[in-house]
């Protein structure tokens, strides 16, 4: 089954949109939203409205029936703007709508991924806990079966679009003793009694996006709004990350572009020694490596992105392409700034953006030292494949294991 290369004239599209709606909505602002720590979930609606926050959902629940390709064009030019609104797609569609689309129930498609897909509400998700990150079978909010009812208690943190959330996937354990296999999955709402959220205030980047904590005190949760069987939350909390993380691959391919951008604009404006500072053999070869690792980077998010357009398993796919896009994403950003000397220490120029929101991808979805774990684990034959006991869907058009 040969790999296409080739951008589709769809992915063409998508690709001019997004870039077209990036430069006129984000671009002329997002210095001063930065700065001023401002989040705009007017843009967010925007984003809805041209079908981004719907877009690899089937167009029979609302959304847009864009293939992965696609998703991802859409989460680089995001980000090649700012992270911030790459966020908004990662948790909203990779986390929360896609895993709706993967694990729901008829009924819960129906009462929370239409809205989501249309954008008329908006959706997070939960696992991270303030002891707890990349250790998830030591959950410890924990949920009490009582009646027709859930009882959930307990804390999650750094959770993407706390206080703008109306649906939050939240994951939480019914018998911690059993570990991994106790944790269940569970749609909450905004307005739950019991379920408050707030902000987290003082983060390095991404300061144009909203981060927070959720807290759960006795908050029942109807038996129709869990999700999957009881024990099968793990698995399906990491089907959701194998979305969340291409979301985030693809971003960091964009934001490493956008570094690549500002560094090769400055190398030619800028002059030392009665020449362009790009004529030098050092600024070259950072601008070089910049540009070799966004082409390799990008391949690797093509190739996860074919896999997931046919249906196919492909966590080490996705894991090695967040790995080595994130990790890339903050050595461009070094360099830029680098090339740009003082300027780039200043908000003057956006490098200075860019190194501190490109810091965040290489700790959430997995941090760097755990995606280099899980590939050695796949070199040595202590991981495999097997397929879940619900198997991703095909992109819409696609069906799963077809050829080409």
């Amino acid at each position: 089954m040969p790999i296409d290369l080739e951008l589709t004239p769809e992915n063409r599209l998508v690709r001019r949109a997004v870039r077209d709606f990036a430069g006129q909505e984000i671009a002329p602002h997002i210095r001063e939203w930065d700065a001023r720590h401002e989040v705009h979930p007017e843009v967010f609606a925007k984003m809805a409205e041209l079908g981004f926050l719907g877009a690899p959902i089937p167009e029979r629940y609302g959304g847009s029936g864009l293939d992965y390709i696609s998703l991802g064009i859409v989460c680089e030019e995001l980000e090649r703007a700012d992270t911030s609104f790459r966020v908004v797609m990662s948790v909203h569609v990779g986390l929360n709508s896609l895993t709706l689309y993967q694990w729901g129930t008829e009924d819960q498609k129906q009462r929370f991924l239409v809205p989501q897909a249309k954008g008329q509400k908006l959706a997070t998700f939960a696992l991270t806990e303030p002891g707890v990150g990349t250790d998830a079978g030591s959950l410890t909010t924990t949920a009490r079966r009582d009646g027709s009812d859930y009882v959930l208690n307990g804390a999650k943190i750094w959770i993407s679009l706390a206080d703008l959330a109306d649906h939050f996937l939240v994951f939480a354990t019914v018998d911690r003793a059993k570990r991994h296999k106790g944790i269940t999955a569970f749609i909450l709402e905004r307005g739950m009694p019991g379920f408050t959220t707030g902000t987290i205030e003082g983060k390095l980047g991404i300061n144009a996006g909203n981060t927070g904590e959720l807290a759960l005190q006795d908050v029942r949760v109807p038996a129709a709004n869990r999700l999957g069987e009881e024990g099968e939350g793990f698995t399906i909390a990491m089907s959701a990350i194998d979305q969340g993380r291409y979301t985030v691959a693809t971003g960091a391919v964009g934001l490493a572009q956008a570094c690549l951008d500002a560094s090769l604009k400055y190398a030619h404006e800028r002059r030392t020694f009665g020449q362009e500072i790009g004529q030098h053999q050092l600024v070259k070869q950072m601008l070089a490596k910049m540009g070799q690792g966004i082409e390799a980077g990008r391949l690797l998010c093509w190739q996860a992105a074919w896999r997931k357009n046919r249906g196919l398993r492909n966590t080490r796919e996705t894991s090695l392409a967040k790995w080595f896009a994130t990790d890339h994403a903050v050595q461009s950003a070094l360099d830029a700034v680098q090339i740009h000397g003082a300027y780039g220490y200043s908000n003057e120029y956006p490098v200075e953006r860019y190194l501190r929101n490109s810091k965040a991808a290489v700790i959430y979805e997995g941090t760097s030292q755990l995606h280099t774990l899980i590939q050695a684990d796949y070199l040595l034959g202590y991981r495999d494949d097997r397929p879940l006991r619900c198997p991703q869907p095909p992109a819409p058009g696609y069906e799963a294991g077809s050829p080409g």
